[in-house]
């Protein structure tokens, strides 16, 4: 707890405020920029299924967060279910902790991506940003994993991407009410762009591009469930953000109610537009087109391309710089969400103490939101693709499956324990997200290596985690006395 000297969090988010940030978290540049590498995953427009799977997924893992949230409503989120799912005193230390050692690789991979996003589309009206200066790859042996690969690519828009980075730490470098009206000003914008684009590519659809199915595009083949995979690991990274208002769990208003309700509107809201948007840019653009743009590994720019072809030069690059905007709006929120997860844990006594420090005058965790604005302007030097598919895929293993099995666990051992919201047709949507987590991990080119990677943080963290405890004599290596 705070001491009396120390400020604490003010409840200044409201239902509207706490919708507009899981939505400008949600709608990230992703959805502009992923549809090639989709396509190219499932070789075809039937890579909407991936987009249809994501979805359903979403909103079933939506409830989890949504129970959970509603029930603990305090900073740092997940890192408080984990504990008392796994028990407090016990292994939900150990869980809480990994959650934590995690979010220090995810949560800058992840602000990254919006800022390469950024960098991506800038170089759509400055081509000079795409200069390279540095491209090399480096390699570690890992124990018990085996070989780390990853490609360090600096170019001018990294610098860019890190500029961006450094804003949006200086924006959020105040008091919650001014970032919560900042929040709703930024999501008219995100809003904005995407309507625009979507009435774009329906007034010049065409069903005959649009659902030109290559032949056995739906056939059950080895390949058409390893193109499936890969194709709802890149759709899980566009939808993911549904929950970061449980974040902030310390400083929503009624908390819950309002909690379930912007993780469940937002989630329906995002469905909705990505779907609708990207069959009208599959309608204007070729298939065949983009899935050449995936394989040659170049920029990819389909809102722009798309508005262009319809509209204009001038389209294509005022698309340019809204998506800029939509880009930077989730790097905001994601920055915002992630700062108060060290936070809570260092006020817990599970993490350094410094991260617990609130800035006396804004109330807000300045070193843990500084720390992380820092760690992700090293990663803006990954590559996307490396970035994107890194975070996903150590967010499924050490968090999300971790927390449905703990949300099983926290229901069977405490039936008592305060529910304001339930789960919709419990235990129905938390057994069928944990599914589809599994089948994103295990089902995909490539998906052994980046399980190997994920493996490795775990395991470092517990051995961090095992030589702390015994050295502050906390569980499980308790004196025999207590």
């Amino acid at each position: 707890m705070n001491s009396p000297s120390q400020p604490s969090l003010a409840r200044d988010i409201g239902l509207r405020e706490a919708t507009a940030l899981n939505m400008i978290d949600m709608i990230g540049v992703g959805p502009f920029i992923t549809m090639p590498l989709i396509v190219h995953a499932m070789g075809g427009p039937q890579a909407m299924l991936g987009w249809i799977l994501g979805a359903i997924f979403a909103i079933c893992d939506g409830l989890v967060w949504a129970e959970l949230g509603a029930s603990m409503p305090r900073a740092g989120g997940p890192y408080q279910y984990l504990k008392e799912s796994y028990g407090a005193n016990g292994l939900g230390r150990l869980m809480s902790f990994l959650f934590v050692w995690q979010l220090l690789f995810s949560a800058p991979l992840s602000i990254a991506s919006g800022c390469l996003g950024v960098s991506q589309y800038a170089s759509y009206l400055w081509p000079a940003l795409d200069k390279t200066w540095l491209s090399h790859p480096f390699s570690l042996m890992l124990p018990f994993t085996g070989k780390f690969e990853i490609r360090l690519q600096i170019t001018n828009g990294t610098f860019l991407a890190m500029a961006v980075c450094g804003l949006a730490v200086l924006l959020l470098y105040r008091r919650i009410s001014v970032i919560g009206r900042l929040s709703k000003f930024l999501w008219v914008g995100v809003i904005g762009t995407m309507l625009w684009v979507i009435v774009a590519g329906l007034t010049h659809f065409s069903a005959a591009r649009a659902f030109s199915f290559p032949a056995h595009a739906f056939q059950p083949t080895g390949a058409f469930f390893t193109g499936l995979g890969s194709a709802m690991l890149i759709a899980f990274y566009d939808y993911w953000g549904y929950y970061n208002v449980c974040f902030l769990g310390a400083e929503v208003r009624a908390p819950e109610r309002n909690i379930p309700r912007a993780v469940i509107w937002s989630i329906v809201l995002v469905a909705i537009l990505y779907l609708v948007m990207n069959i009208g840019m599959l309608g204007v653009i070729p298939w065949q087109e983009m899935y050449k743009t995936a394989e040659s590994g170049s920029q990819s720019f389909v809102a722009s391309t798309l508005l262009q072809r319809t509209m204009g030069d001038w389209a294509g690059k005022l698309a340019a710089v809204l998506i800029m905007w939509v880009a930077f709006a989730s790097v905001f929120s994601l920055l915002l969400g992630y700062s108060r997860v060290p936070y809570a844990a260092a006020l817990d006594g599970n993490f350094f103490r410094v991260y617990g420090k609130i800035h006396p005058k804004g109330r807000f965790p300045f070193i843990s939101l500084l720390t992380l604005g820092g760690v992700a302007a090293v990663f803006c030097t990954f590559r996307l693709i490396d970035v994107i598919t890194g975070l996903v895929v150590i967010r499924i293993t050490i968090q999300f499956i971790l927390q449905i099995l703990g949300l099983f666990l926290l229901r069977a051992r405490r039936p008592d324990f305060p529910r304001p919201f339930r789960m919709y047709l419990y235990p129905l949507p938390a057994a069928l997200a944990l599914i589809g987590f599994i089948f994103v991990l295990v089902v995909r080119t490539g998906a052994m290596r980046n399980l190997a990677y994920a493996l490795a943080i775990a395991i470092v963290g517990i051995l961090i985690f095992m030589a702390r405890s015994w050295r502050r004599k906390e569980w499980p290596f308790l004196p025999p006395s207590i």
